[in-house]
């Protein structure tokens, strides 16, 4: 994709996905959207995420839910979600090349892009169960 086209539209998706204090699904950009007073259609709100995604300017995340959740981070980076309340918080530890290297081996395969999604309790959720 050579140059982004930025419709109103996608100007104000974007914007929503980069000051998301989460992981927001296509859903809750709808909600945030409606918000701030727009509403906008769902087709263009998923045609809009799926352009920003293929331009590089988001990322779509698919971590094992139905829904996919989107993040205006775009460096290396996995995830790690609560199993009891379903948050998402980022994790910036690198994966170990010589791990990459030794799935790379055991598959054959020439590893391009490694997400992984690390399950766990939260530190809340954690704290209300004990």
């Amino acid at each position: 994709m050579n140059k982004i086209n930025l419709t109103i539209q996608r100007k104000e998706i974007l914007e929503v996905v980069q000051h998301a204090p989460d992981h927001p699904t296509a859903a809750d950009v709808i909600e945030r959207l409606r918000g701030k007073g727009f509403n906008f259609a769902y087709g263009t709100v998923y045609n809009s995420l799926r352009y920003l995604t293929d331009a590089g300017l988001i990322r779509e995340l698919k971590l094992g839910e139905a829904v996919s959740r989107y993040d205006a981070r775009t460096d290396e980076h996995q995830h790690i979600v609560c199993t009891v309340c379903g948050r998402v918080d980022e994790v910036l530890t690198e994966l170990p090349s010589e791990w990459l290297q030794k799935v790379a081996a055991e598959t054959k395969y020439r590893i391009e892009h490694a997400q992984v999604v690390i399950e766990g309790v939260c530190e809340e959720c954690a704290t209300k169960q004990s």
